[in-house]
């Protein structure tokens, strides 16, 4: 299995177990991750020129990605606190 740079474990390190839990535990986290993983292998799969996009769309993938990264960044810093 080869590493996809910028996977949430690469993105996140030492959060393993809270990625996990609220994957299990939170259906909206769960989600969240799903479309960053999509979109991740989406430019994955560009740079290693297996799919071919344009500059504009390569460009509007990472900016949605670093929009689902900030918000399982704040659902991780939020994990550990209570309401």
């Amino acid at each position: 299995m080869s590493q996809t740079p910028h996977d949430l474990h690469a993105e996140f390190p030492g959060k393993t177990d809270e990625l996990h839990t609220l994957k299990t535990e939170d259906a909206h986290f769960a989600r969240l991750t799903e479309e960053y993983n999509a979109v991740n292998d989406r430019i994955h799969r560009s740079e290693s020129r297996l799919d071919l996009l344009t500059e504009a769309e390569e460009e509007a993938l990472r900016r949605e990605r670093m929009v689902l990264k900030d918000k399982i960044a704040r659902m991780l810093a939020g994990a550990g606190t209570t309401p």
